[in-house]
This record gives structure tokens, sequence and C-alpha cells, in this order.
């Protein structure tokens, strides 16, 4: 009996750290550096867990929601990454900063890197146009391993149901702020992107630092939970 208690507790705690890690990395994700104001540029970093123990993620390409066109895409370099823009030619012109805009960028693909088991990678991109008059954007992804599983996150969440197994990364938009849509802010964005982005870098380190505290920290508590359960039946038997 006390054996059987003992083991329990182990395997509780232990089930538990693992549905809290599933938690953190659950899958791909989009979140904007700041805010992605209507009408303005934004930087926004696709994250990609690699959810698989036995195989490494080569390819992440991310599709553009062409009813919500963005003129401007530029993928951040990422060291051992290589970024391929595909572009639209447009029915209809857009006009942009006073120009006429013929074709959108409708998909982007990153290979030739490797994302192993048990890590995450984010793909940071700078972007606009956003959409003045939507409240979201969904952006459809799809993941590709080196044993040739290929993972589409492209379902989209529908409203008061439950979230769908592969769930399309969405993208929240803020209200319009003064001056979003600015020359000069755009040429900020594009500057940032350029250099590498550092302050987005160390915001994105110190977020994963603090997810790997949390779990780490979760999972001594539950630990240490389990240990004392064992114990006390192990006296409570004898």
């Amino acid at each position: 009996m006390k054996t059987s208690r003992v083991s329990f507790a182990a395997a509780l705690a232990a089930g538990a750290v693992l549905v809290l890690s599933g938690t953190a990395f659950a899958h791909v994700g989009v979140q904007p550096v700041g805010e992605a104001a209507k009408g303005g540029y934004a930087t926004l970093n696709f994250k990609v867990p690699n959810e698989r123990d036995n195989a490494s993620t080569t390819q992440l390409e991310v599709n553009f929601p062409i009813d919500q066109p963005l003129t401007s895409v530029m993928p951040q370099e990422i060291p051992g990454w290589t970024s391929n823009v595909e572009k639209t030619k447009l029915d209809k012109p857009l006009t942009v900063h006073g120009k006429q805009v013929n074709e959108v960028v409708t998909k982007v693909t990153w290979s030739g890197g490797k994302i192993e088991p048990g890590k995450f990678q984010q793909f940071p991109v700078s972007v606009g146009k956003l959409p003045e008059n939507a409240d979201q954007m969904v952006f459809k992804a799809i993941q590709t391993y080196d044993n040739n599983e290929v993972v589409r996150w492209i379902e989209e969440t529908k409203e008061g149901a439950a979230e769908p197994q592969n769930p399309a990364p969405v993208l929240k938009l803020t209200a319009a702020t003064a001056g979003a849509t600015d020359d000069d802010d755009h040429h900020d964005d594009k500057s940032a992107a350029a250099k590498g982005d550092k302050g987005h870098d160390e915001a994105a380190a110190n977020a994963s630092d603090t997810t790997a505290r949390v779990l780490g920290v979760a999972g001594i508590v539950i630990g240490l939970g389990g240990v004392a359960f064992g114990v006390t039946a192990r006296r409570r038997a004898s």
C-alpha cells in the first residue's frame, strides 16, 4: 500500500510538470513587439516551439491574409535561417503614403535552420500598414519537421467555441494612435528590424527565462508535495 501511494505521488508530480510545460509551449503563435495599432506599422514575432521529442523543425511557412493586404513585410535576419517573401499582384492597386502599390505579400517561408526538441525559435517580421477596420488578423502557418511530418496551424477559433487542435496564429490589433501612419514611424520600425531589434531580443530572452523559472519552481513545489505525501503515507503504514 505504502509503495503504491509513493509511486502515485511521484507520477502526479511529474505529470503536473509536463502539463505546465505543454501549456507554456502549446502551438505556433504571433505577438507584436509593443502594440500593433490599427493603420500603423509593427514588428511581429512568430513563435515556433518544437513539440516533438524525436524530430527537429526545419521550415516555417506563414501565410498572410489576402483580404487584409500588407504592402510592407520585411523579415529580420536570423542566423542559420533563410527567408523567402512571396508577393501577388492586386486586382485593384492600393494607395500608401501617396503612392500606388500594385502587389502585396502573401507568404513568408523560413528554411535552412533547425529547432531541436525541447527548444523554440522566434521569427521577427516588420509589417505595415495594418488594417484600420479590423480587430485582428489571422496568419495560417505550416510547420515542417525533418522526419517529413507537416503540422498545419490553420484552424480558426470560432467565437464561443473551444480552441481547435491546431489553431492559427491570431494577432490582436489595438486602437489607432496619433502618428501611427507617419513615414517616420515606418522608417524607425525598419531601422529597428535591420539592426536586429536588440530591445526585442532582450525582452524575448527575459520572457523565456521567466517562463523557465516559473516551470522550474512549479515542478519543485509539486515534487516536494509528492515526497511529503509519500513520507506521510509511509509513517501511517508503519
